[in-house]
């Protein structure tokens, strides 16, 4: 065999992966993994459906309503219009295989982007089949299961050579996958999705690790560009295109988190013997994790420095640690409590994605250095309610979704971003950015205003009513088919029973709580 693998023995890959191999200008160093070769999405043909318009959708959208709150009903239809306006089908030539809503940033698909607008999306599956978007990532993977994490959409080109520092992440693929089957029950996409999910995991323990299996990343490849990670004498760009050789927390517990919903997705589809390996790892995360990143002096979880030293600065990174369930019984109150303190994270627009105390902390934002994201803040309140903290997922994301209401109604869009000490949108931010920031107004005025998350499969919704005025959905979705109409009547106290109704097409267990009650009414045929 010649050292270029072009010539001599050739790989198993799919044809167009190998075309692929033949134009690129470097010596192919692909070590194959046999996941992709259960890779549909490779072979699959591009979608030649019309897009449809939001006027002719919004019928089939659900919709909101609580009362004396109208702004934020405004802004919930406003994110709405924006996500159709930024719908896209795809060119000819880019490879990709489906219709899918634009990142709203630039020419080019973004990983973490699409997966967090994902879980909004969610809601509109009826009306336009959004996470079909995550198939034009998968139609892209590499014969070793990387995916690049930016994707131009005219040629259907990486960004990035798969070895760039910066050329994939952050891994929460599979939790937008999960997310979708929670709300809709469907098994066949999960069946057709964990070989991708588990090969492109797979390729990020194999060239994204240290010795002892923690992970690295840089600030492009981890989100959060400019946070500030690198020491100070290195170029300003360090910190967007440098791993600086530190053991980064984000990343490590982002696939902590992959690592246990790809065991969840195993047993769903009757393939767990396949991953024994990814298993070992979530075991091993959670224990180097809480022996290496934890500092017990100030309660939190940071980057490692090559010297063993703990980097100090406390990012909203760390709260991956939640939804990723890591942090021991014992060290939960002094981890949370930080999200409560006026001086690190409770500032007047919650959460800055920098601590406030923070010697680079910026009070308008300047992008992660204490600007407020819809992604970020959506973890923390799924991390929140994992560990039972449902009145402070409450209060923070009620703060949230008025807030971007308050600067819709103000400046007539939504941002990419908003400053942590005002009522506005960061310096630097994106306008009409949905984009992810249609999660405030749609996912987490569904889930953590109104209390609503769904578990299809299990055949129940949670809704955790802290409202006191009127509020409720028509048209809410549960499952391919499952259409609910609820409605809580206002209440003069927390600690009253709320008085719900419920109208559905399916049958569901609705589990109704509220301060100091619970009820389950079976609702539905």
């Amino acid at each position: 065999m010649t050292a270029n693998n072009t010539q001599g023995i050739r790989p198993k890959v799919h044809e167009r992966q190998w075309q692929q191999v033949q134009k690129d200008r470097y010596y192919s160093t692909y070590v194959p993994n046999a996941l992709v070769g259960e890779n549909a999405f490779l072979t699959m043909e591009a979608e030649a459906n019309a897009l449809p318009a939001f006027a002719s959708s919004k019928q089939l959208l659900p919709a909101p309503r609580w009362a004396k709150h109208e702004a934020e009903i405004d802004c919930y239809w406003k994110a709405w219009e924006l996500a159709f306006d930024h719908l896209r089908r795809p060119e000819q030539g880019s490879g990709f295989v489906a219709n899918y809503i634009d990142t709203a940033f630039n020419d080019c698909l973004f990983m973490w982007d699409s997966c967090f607008i994902m879980m909004f999306a969610k809601y509109g599956h009826r009306a336009f089949a959004f996470q079909r978007t995550l198939d034009n990532l998968y139609a892209k993977q590499h014969p070793d299961g990387f995916i690049c994490r930016q994707i131009n959409t005219s040629a259907g080109e990486d960004r990035f050579h798969r070895f760039d520092p910066a050329s994939t992440g952050p891994n929460v693929l599979a939790w937008s996958e999960w997310e979708y089957y929670g709300i809709t029950g469907d098994r066949a996409r999960l069946d057709s999705v964990f070989p991708v999910l588990l090969a492109y995991h797979r390729w990020l323990r194999a060239y994204r690790t240290w010795p002892d299996g923690t992970y690295w990343s840089s600030g492009w490849g981890c989100g959060m560009d400019n946070q500030p990670r690198m020491p100070a004498e290195l170029p300003y760009q360090a910190d967007e295109f440098y791993h600086g050789h530190l053991v980064w927390v984000d990343t490590c517990l982002q696939q902590l988190l992959s690592a246990k919903l790809l065991l969840l997705m195993a047993e769903t589809v009757g393939r767990s013997g396949e991953v024994r390996d990814i298993a070992e790892e979530s075991e091993r995360l959670v224990r180097v994790i809480n022996e290496k990143l934890w500092d017990d002096g100030t309660a939190y979880y940071y980057d490692l420095r090559p010297d063993g030293t703990h980097l100090g600065m406390k990012s909203i990174g760390a709260y991956w640690a939640l939804l990723a369930d890591a942090v021991p019984v014992e060290r939960l109150e002094r981890f949370i409590a930080h999200l409560e303190n006026p001086a690190e994270f409770n500032r007047p627009h919650r959460i800055p994605s920098l601590s406030a105390d923070d010697p680079n902390y910026q009070p308008e934002g300047d992008y992660w250095r204490g600007g407020v994201w819809m992604p970020t803040n959506y973890m923390v309140l799924r991390g929140l309610s994992a560990y039972g903290r449902d009145a402070l997922a409450h209060e923070i994301a009620r703060t949230h979704v008025s807030n971007v209401a308050d600067v819709l109604a103000r400046t007539g869009t939504i941002w990419e971003t908003y400053a942590p000490e005002t009522i506005a949108q960061g310096k630097p931010a994106k306008p009409n950015f949905v984009g992810w920031s249609g999660l405030a107004p749609i996912a987490v005025l569904f889930e953590y205003v109104f209390g609503l998350r769904a578990d299809v499969s299990g055949g129940k919704l949670i809704w955790d009513v802290r409202l006191l005025e009127a509020h409720g959905v028509d048209r809410y979705p549960f499952g391919n088919d499952g259409m609910l109409e609820l409605s809580c009547a206002a209440r003069s106290s927390a600690d009253e029973k709320p008085a719900v109704t419920v109208r559905c097409n399916v049958p569901v267990e609705i589990i109704v709580r509220w301060e100091g009650g619970e009820e389950r009414i079976a609702a539905g045929a």
